[in-house]
């Protein structure tokens, strides 16, 4: 019955127009929805600000003058768009190379195939510590690992996807979101109490919990639900030659390890402690760290990740080519980033029409009001704590296909919930972290969120003919389980009273 329902979901969504023709006419409805919304005056109150909420009419001078002078910023501006390029330009090197065929053959051969599903999960959890670095890497190579041992890449895409972005509220370790979001609830708090503080590691031990609990379920969902359901793959992609390293390839590798190891020694010289231990008699340490603070969370290495991807990898690209002698001048390094480039023609006009889409929604409000109305519509109905919670996480997981970014929602929906929650005896962090659960959820099938067009192109490099149906249909069996899953640990640990994070009650008493 499952089988039947996701494989109808598939079959609707894929009879629509291609994502990029999709993504076109999005843009024009929204357009057009943003003056009838604008002609029955639709207005929301902020409940941060106290300030009405307005719609943007675009069917308007205004609006067309807000299309046409920025079409190319849209763009430009796009996001994903300049994290796939730039981190593509080093990738495409090591590509070039030989040194990705390479590691991924010797990956396949070394490491036990059972564990192979859960590993990718695991390190698209991880992932997110490094901002977009899961989406960028991690979400191809798993399709690239798959194909390579006999199975479906779009499998190996779907787990990948599913432990980077499902996973999302999950990490053994803090990202750069976290003191965001401790931020907004820390002001929400202070509605109630104005001294409250909220810090940034308050989700942290439900979220190392998590980490191990998502990576087990996502790889279940991949092997009893997903692989069965894609059957055998019957495209037209070829995966790597599974065969044994020869004596080049091998001095390659050795020459990219001891290059690897000097880089990871470069790189924690770097964010190293400027103050205490060793390292504060060793001059220029730390000098990747925040300058005013000298923390790490918000620091030029966590907002360079990208371009530490592009580094790293063009550097090891060439010393394989080096060593493994398969680079013979520097127009060999320059062709491999130009082919990498080459195969993101159809990428780049696809997110042409999707930062219009984007931009456009945003400008319009609409998305805005939208998760108001909500938030406020579930806080009139009076629930108890648990219904309550499971509401939060509901609202979340809805307001998630409309509005992409994780920080503007919690900006909208803290100062409703946090107080609301803090009065039934809730403490703002457990309400934050309710949060994050719904916001991760809905994630994989989303078409708001930023890296949504580009997996699209990821799959369409197996499957000519999948579209946003088939992304859909693969990822709504993990978004329904980890739902279900998290909702089920929220409600243990609400009922075993336990901590969720240093310094972070589960409860809260006026």
């Amino acid at each position: 019955m499952i089988a039947r329902m996701l494989g109808a979901i598939e079959r609707v969504g894929n009879k629509l127009p291609h994502p990029g023709t999709l993504f076109a006419i999005f843009a024009v409805g929204i357009v057009f929805l943003s003056g009838i919304a604008s002609l029955f005056n639709v207005t929301a109150v902020h409940p941060g600000t106290g300030e009405d909420v307005e719609v943007v009419n675009l069917v308007s001078q205004r609006g067309l003058h807000l299309i046409m002078t920025n079409m190319v910023v849209n763009f430009t501006s796009f996001a994903p768009l300049g994290t796939v390029l730039v981190a593509l330009l080093g990738i495409g090197i090591a590509e070039s190379s030989g040194l990705m065929s390479t590691g991924l053959r010797l990956l396949v051969i070394s490491a036990p195939k059972k564990l192979l599903t859960f590993a990718i999960v695991f390190a698209g959890i991880l992932s997110n510590t490094a901002s977009e670095v899961g989406y960028v890497v991690l979400v191809p190579l798993g399709g690239m690992i798959f194909l390579a041992v006999g199975r479906n890449p779009i499998a190996g895409i779907a787990a990948a996807f599913a432990g980077v972005s499902g996973g999302y509220s999950a990490n053994l370790l803090l990202g750069t979101i976290d003191p965001l979001l401790a931020g907004l609830s820390e002001e929400a708090a202070r509605i109630i109490d104005p001294i409250y503080t909220v810090n940034p590691a308050a989700n942290y031990y439900f979220m190392f919990v998590s980490t191990f609990f998502i990576a087990v379920i996502g790889t279940w969902v991949t092997e009893k639900v997903v692989v069965p359901r894609l059957g055998a793959y019957t495209g037209d992609a070829k995966p790597e030659e599974i065969k044994q390293l020869d004596a080049m390839e091998k001095r390659g590798l050795k020459f990219t390890f001891w290059a690897f190891l000097a880089i990871v020694l470069l790189i924690i010289y770097s964010v190293a402690p400027v103050s205490g231990g060793i390292w504060e008699h060793i001059p220029g340490s730390g000098l990747m760290r925040d300058p005013d603070t000298g923390g790490l969370l918000r620091s030029p290495f966590m907002s360079g990740i990208v371009a530490l991807i592009f580094l790293i990898a063009g550097i090891l690209g060439v010393v394989y080519g080096i060593g493994a002698r398969t680079l013979k001048s520097n127009y060999d390094v320059i062709n491999g980033m130009g082919k990498a480039m080459s195969t993101l023609g159809t990428y780049i006009v696809l997110v042409f029409f999707a930062a219009q889409f984007v931009a456009y929604f945003n400008w319009t409000n609409l998305g805005l009001i939208f998760a108001i109305k909500g938030a406020n519509a579930i806080g009139a109905l009076g629930m108890g704590r648990i219904p309550l919670m499971i509401a939060l996480v509901l609202v979340a997981a809805m307001i998630n296909l409309v509005i992409g970014s994780a920080s503007a929602k919690w900006a909208i929906l803290a100062p409703v919930f946090i107080p609301m929650f803090m009065l039934l005896g809730y403490s703002p962090e457990f309400t934050q972290l309710a949060y994050r659960v719904g916001d991760s959820v809905t994630n994989v099938i989303a078409p708001m969120m930023s890296y949504f067009a580009m997996i699209v192109a990821f799959i369409e490099r197996y499957d000519k003919k999948a579209g946003i149906g088939t992304i859909i249909a693969t990822m709504l069996p993990y978004t329904i389980v980890f739902l279900g899953a998290w909702l089920i640990m929220l409600i243990f640990w609400i009922m075993a009273g336990l901590p969720i994070g240093p310094g972070a009650p589960l409860f809260y008493s006026l």
